[in-house]
């Protein structure tokens, strides 16, 4: 079967799913996006995701093209036709097509384009349960990481590292030489004294949505969150390791530059999300 995808008011094949050269997401990377998983045909924590979205387009000043009922409609019915039991939604809004000029223009209209795609769940736990190595990277970033831009080389660029360094992600590290977050996701640690950190949404990053649902679930199982800003050396040093994203989940990291975190395996506490995240989107199956 020929994936569909949403573009601009119509469900078109893959090969059809076209836009305007003169998008300014394609021009100038003004737009936002989102990222949310599918499970068992649920849309994960969609309504959180969409709030983001919102919060997106209001800091870049792009209208949304429709409401948020009919937007999570088209979502549902991306998935349908795509006959996606567990995957990953993709959706995209720019400022929408106009003649190349750095202004906002006055007439443009939004675009909106929205993909799916398989997700294999189990294999995803499975990484998790062994654990995946990271490696660190500078943080390269424009100052306005809490919107969720497409504008993402920064972030390419320190994944593409880190895969020839033969990791899994890239830890960004700051000219202070503290831990911002993942490439793609956020990260948490915990120290040998059992602390459980991870750095505050305050400090510019973004306010990654399994983040706080892995927080909840902290708070659920009375293991209490520290948020501040952690160094590198930290990181090396600590009892356990991990990071969340959508398409992860609670993902444990077992080795850092090259060096084993601990003894090398999954901790307890990141096993203990494994199991509660997974349950957190059982929980959301209808």
């Amino acid at each position: 079967m020929s994936r569909i995808a949403y573009v601009n008011g119509a469900y078109l094949p893959m090969s059809d799913a076209l836009v305007n050269i003169e998008d300014r997401g394609y021009q100038f990377s003004d737009g936002v996006y989102e990222g949310i998983t599918v499970y068992k045909g649920a849309l994960i924590d969609v309504e959180p995701h969409i709030d983001r979205l919102w919060r997106s387009l209001g800091e870049l000043q792009i209208a949304s093209p429709m409401e948020r009922g009919p937007l999570k409609f088209i979502i549902t019915e991306v998935v349908r036709r795509n006959r996606v039991k567990n995957g990953f939604v993709y959706l995209q809004i720019t400022r929408g097509v106009a003649r190349r000029d750095h202004p906002f223009p006055a007439m443009a209209i939004p675009a909106l384009t929205i993909t799916c795609k398989r997700l294999d769940i189990d294999a995803v736990e499975a990484r998790a349960r062994k654990g995946v190595a990271v490696s660190s990277q500078p943080d390269m970033r424009w100052d306005r990481c809490d919107v969720k831009s497409i504008s993402l080389l920064p972030n390419i660029l320190a994944k593409q590292a880190a895969r020839e360094a033969g990791a899994f992600e890239a830890m960004m590290i700051d000219d202070d030489g503290l831990v911002t977050e993942g490439s793609s996701t956020n990260i948490w640690m915990v120290t040998k004294g059992g602390e459980l950190v991870t750095r505050s949404t305050d400090d510019n990053i973004l306010p990654g949505i399994t983040r706080a649902s892995v927080k909840g679930l902290c708070n659920d199982h009375q293991m209490s969150v520290t948020e501040r800003a952690f160094t590198l050396e930290e990181a090396l040093d600590a009892a356990d390791l991990f990071l969340t994203s959508s398409t992860a989940g609670a993902m444990p990291i077992v080795e850092l530059d090259g060096k084993t975190i601990a003894d090398g395996k999954v901790g307890p506490v990141g096993l203990k999300l494994i199991d509660a995240y997974k349950a957190h989107m059982e929980n959301q199956v209808s």
